[in-house]
């Protein structure tokens, strides 16, 4: 993916980390849940009685977000510079990661750094330092 930094604007990032935290705060205050999205998608593969409606309202939300904003404006250029089998490959690692880590970056970085967790910190900083590393791997020494 490659980023216009010259046509960067501070004001709607800030905007939507802002709302990202609005949200998953008044999810863990009207629900008592964290919004760790791998938990929430994990949890429909089993799922429990009277535990299904909100998952499924939520992952409804996340895939409707987009398209809602793609209505009022023009969808972003997106090219990925890997093939299928790469990104495929990626994705499966980052499920395995979430499972591991007992949490995504959404649920450690956004929720559990909210609330101060250390196990939470621990992991965010191994999230970070694996894609630095993997980023000087694939970008500077491999190629």
């Amino acid at each position: 993916m490659n980023i216009d930094w010259l046509s960067f604007s501070p004001v709607p990032a800030l905007a939507g980390g802002a709302l990202i935290g609005l949200a998953a705060a008044l999810f863990v205050l009207l629900l008592g849940r964290v919004a760790g999205i791998s938990g929430i998608i994990g949890a429909l593969f089993k799922p429990q009685r009277g535990d299904i409606a909100w998952r499924i309202a939520f992952v409804a939300g996340l895939i409707a977000s987009p398209l809602a904003y793609a209505l009022v404006t023009q969808w972003p250029t997106i090219e990925i510079q890997a093939s299928w089998g790469v990104t495929l490959v990626a994705g499966l690692l980052v499920g395995l990661g979430t499972r591991y880590g007992a949490g995504c970056t959404s649920g450690h970085g956004v929720c559990g750094l909210a609330r101060l967790s250390p196990r939470s910190l621990v992991a965010v900083i191994a999230f970070m330092l694996a894609g630095f590393i993997t980023v000087a791997l694939l970008r500077h020494l491999l190629v």
